[in-house]
């Protein structure tokens, strides 16, 4: 429980001082005053003052913020509002921006750190009548070798393959029984019938046995890895909101307590699978701000955009306020439910984790 505790306040805090660094340093750059940067939430434990910004050290462990001049009122000489729309899209865009550059740095480092993988065979051990794996000929037996000329080595390689294919064709090397190889063409369906899966096919390992084996790639390696790793989530994040609207993907909100429960869990397999699991929360975060909902940077981009739209008349910061303040009391009652299901679930022995 402690381990879980520690691990997950750990992700979080690193994620949301990471958010809040994106917005300090586009701030800093662009000679907008950031009047305090704290790590931690108040009451505050200890504080200096370095230029006209107070860093400061809060007592409750969880995160950090920025006091940025200005964010609404435009009468500050060097407050955000009072900047053009360049300056103040990049300065509310700083913490997406951030949240989107960390995890090329967590998984290139995740994947240099050695870490355990599956290594096996996976071979077609049913194909389901009328399914595209049956229309491409793919035979039970086959042992699958490749997707799309990435290389095929345990049920997590092909399930996620597949997932950043669907509604496309993709292509998929096979062995089959006499050694020969051939590559086919599928298209993973979005509303497969029940129990069939995307492609129609069960699998398993060749004679049931698989390896864990360490591994750990040379930087050169581990960085275009974790680029390519980057930019895949984020498809894969694309496709699940797909299929939360097709209805084949359940919706599972998690909140803080869940993410903990999550980070704590993952923690006992090691320090690779903590990175790659912050790398994809900031990911998620970072989707997340985007969404025009006021409070969230997205719902402040929507401000600016309008005023540029109206030719430079701005929304009075009165009725901005207000707009964010409502938004910030609906996300506040969010994430009470939220947490209310994640505490339900973690006390009946529950897990985010499959």
């Amino acid at each position: 429980m402690i381990l879980t505790i520690v691990a997950g306040v750990i992700v979080l805090s690193v994620l949301v001082i990471a958010h809040e660094l994106g917005h300090f340093i586009a701030a800093k750059a662009t000679g907008v005053w950031v009047e305090e940067f704290g790590i931690g939430f108040p009451p505050r434990l200890y504080g200096k003052k370095w230029g006209e910004t107070l860093y400061s050290i809060n007592w409750i462990p969880f995160g950090g913020f920025n006091k940025i001049s200005g964010e609404i009122d435009p009468e500050p000489a060097r407050g955000l509002a009072r900047r053009g729309y360049g300056v103040r899209l990049l300065v509310i865009s700083g913490g997406i921006l951030m949240n989107l550059l960390l995890p090329f740095v967590l998984l290139a480092v995740a994947y240099m750190v050695p870490h355990n993988i599956i290594n096996g065979q996976v071979v077609v051990e049913q194909v389901a009548s009328g399914s595209p794996a049956e229309t491409a000929g793919i035979k039970v037996g086959d042992t699958i070798v490749s997707v799309n000329n990435k290389s095929v080595k345990s049920f997590g390689d092909l399930a996620r393959d597949i997932q950043l294919g669907m509604g496309t064709e993709i292509s998929i090397a096979l062995r089959h029984a006499d050694a020969t190889i051939e590559t086919v063409r599928v298209v993973p369906r979005w509303r497969p019938p029940e129990g069939q899966g995307a492609v129609g096919i069960a699998y398993g390992y060749k004679d049931g046995k698989s390896a864990i084996v360490s591994e750990s790639l040379p930087f050169w390696q581990a960085i275009p890895t974790g680029a390519r790793d980057c930019i895949e989530t984020l498809v894969l994040y694309k496709n699940g909101i797909i299929g939360m609207i097709v209805g084949t993907v359940p919706f599972v909100p998690a909140g803080p307590v869940g993410i903990v429960q999550v980070a704590g869990e993952v923690a006992h397999t090691g320090i690779s699978p903590v990175l790659e699991l912050t790398a994809f929360i900031s990911i998620a975060i970072a989707i997340t701000q985007i969404i025009p909902f006021p409070a969230l940077d997205g719902g402040r981009v929507i401000f600016i955009v309008l005023e540029w739209l109206r030719r430079g008349k701005r929304v009075s910061p009165k009725t901005e306020g207000i707009v964010h303040s409502i938004g910030f009391m609906i996300l506040i009652a969010l994430m009470v439910l939220i947490t209310y299901q994640d505490v339900i679930r973690w006390a009946g022995g529950g897990s985010l984790v499959p």
